[in-house]
């Protein structure tokens, strides 16, 4: 474990309090956090998170970023940990340390970032730095650190998030994250909770920072088969996601495949026609971009205009394919496309 002094915390007489997550952990000498990540020594509080488990390069499609400079490659980096416990997690490894033994590993093979070093790689390969498949809300530290040299090098800073983050903090990182990825799993509080252990309130309200500081906002739903597929819970949803945007209903919204994984594993793959009829209950509550990446087909990926329906821009699986999008409009009626829109021009 590699612990640097932590930011976000309070100190009186009572003890220390974290003030990043809205869980609010008070910390007696030696006590880690819910996260277990963070932890007291003496009058400090600390982090592990200045240090990455992973450091992979991928098109940003695959985070998944559909609005956001496009075919953009990011150096994705993962430090141990997360303040939810979900029970499907793909990533269990690096995100449930301190939890779970088959994620110390997570740790043992952590490395410290020098974030002048990481910044020169990514401007070297013209990519993004993305911060992915554990919670970036924990490696807020790291992200203050490289973002300034980031911002000067013209290097976009990214998150996957889950969201779980007080508005204080939110509206603090606001300055140094482009984008947000942010995982609803569901419209239900109890549901929310009983699946990852954790409120749905504090993502809602890090959301509506975020969005009025003028970070760019994708959403991502795993469906799940007797959790979330009904369609009064993706109506619910679908029009929480709407409202994001004052209910221009502009901004994107991935729907995911479930598989079963870790210690979900009762229920079955989300079958292709769930995945259609939500995708159909979303445009009908007004979402103009509702994607699948997987399990439909390449209508479940592609881009179209939603003034005159043009098709705009094509992907692969987990890459950007054909994009006819000049300067941020629709090729065909001129329609602005909302996102962030890469200068040159990808053709075929």
């Amino acid at each position: 474990m590699h612990w640097q002094p932590a930011k976000f915390y309070t100190q009186n007489a009572n003890g220390i309090t974290c003030t990043l997550c809205p869980f609010a952990c008070r910390f007696a000498e030696g006590d880690t956090g819910h996260c277990h990540v963070r932890r007291r020594r003496g009058h400090l509080l600390e982090t592990a998170t200045m240090a990455t488990s992973v450091r992979h390069l991928h098109a940003i499609e695959r985070k998944p970023f559909y609005h956001f400079m496009p075919g953009l490659q990011v150096l994705t980096l993962a430090a141990p940990g997360c303040t939810f416990r979900c029970s499907y997690c793909q990533n269990y490894r690096l995100s449930q340390f301190g939890r779970d033994q088959a994620a110390a590993m997570a740790a043992a093979i952590a490395t410290p970032i020098d974030p002048a070093e990481l910044v020169v790689e990514a401007q070297s390969m013209a990519a993004g730095i993305a911060f992915s498949y554990s919670e970036p809300v924990l490696a807020s530290e790291l992200t203050m650190t490289i973002a300034p040299l980031a911002k000067a090098a013209g290097v976009p800073i990214i998150w996957k998030s889950n969201g779980f983050i007080t508005p204080q903090a939110a509206a603090e990182l606001a300055a140094y994250i482009d984008a947000v990825n942010i995982d609803i799993k569901t419209a239900d509080d109890d549901d929310h909770r009983r699946l990852t252990g954790a409120p749905l309130q504090p993502i809602w309200d890090a959301i509506a920072v975020w969005a009025r500081a003028g970070v760019w906002i994708e959403i991502s739903t795993p469906l799940i088969p007797d959790f979330n597929t009904s369609p009064a819970s993706i109506r619910t949803l679908a029009q929480a996601v709407a409202a994001i945007d004052n209910r221009r209903g502009h901004t994107p919204w991935h729907l995911l495949r479930f598989h079963p994984d870790y210690r979900y594993t009762d229920a079955p793959p989300t079958h292709p026609q769930t995945l259609r009829t939500a995708c159909d209950i979303a445009e009908h509550e007004g979402l103009a971009y509702v994607y699948v990446e997987r399990a439909l087909d390449d209508r479940g990926r592609n881009t179209y205009c939603h003034h005159c329906h043009s098709e705009i821009m094509t992907r692969d699986i987990w890459a950007l394919g054909q994009q006819r999008i000049e300067d941020g409009h629709c090729p065909s009626c001129r329609t602005p496309i909302p996102g962030h829109w890469r200068r040159q021009r990808i053709e075929p």
